[in-house]
């Protein structure tokens, strides 16, 4: 597989990423003034809503997680970028991403175990037809795209201070 084939994958899957959280935020969108309308003027709501938004809510939340830490927009303490010199500063990034990495790599194994946990001892439906092991899906995958995203920016950040050979 290339480089350029390697792009063009992640490429549609950071798309696919984008539609699927405009998805979510749209239907939380729509879900949460139709609820707000049916009980205004007809004192009643779908009785599914209520607990469909708070699961709408966990899962646009943490997948825009993982678009942010794509993105590079993802919450970060910053205290010493503008005092350490450049190659330095590009080396500490790598080690932070590295270290954001395998916190990530922990928490996705958690969330994995959290859910096969949940299936085996779960086996009532909860919300439209899905079980609770199905709605906290979204744990191990975030986890999981978070995880890519800083394993791609890590190899990405020593492809970059590694000089190449010009010959």
């Amino acid at each position: 597989m290339t480089i350029l084939s390697l792009r063009n994958i992640l490429k549609n899957w950071y798309r696919i990423e984008e539609i699927a959280l405009s998805l979510l935020l749209t239907t939380m969108i729509i879900m949460a003034c139709l609820q707000i309308a049916l009980r205004t003027v007809f004192s009643s709501g779908i009785v599914w809503a209520d607990p469909l938004l708070r699961y709408l809510v966990i899962w646009s939340g943490f997948l825009g997680a993982a678009v942010a830490t794509r993105m590079g927009k993802h919450i970060a303490i910053d205290l010493i970028s503008h005092l350490v010199p450049d190659l330095i500063l590009h080396w500490l990034q790598v080690t932070i991403q590295f270290f954001s990495l395998s916190i990530c790599l922990v928490l996705t194994y958690a969330a994995t175990n959290f859910v096969i946990n949940e299936a085996s001892f779960t086996s009532s439906q909860l919300l439209l037809g899905l079980s609770s092991w199905q709605l906290n899906l979204i744990f191990p995958v975030s986890f999981g795209l978070i995880s890519l995203h800083l394993l791609i920016e890590v190899i990405s950040g020593i492809r970059e201070a590694i000089p190449r050979n010009s010959s």
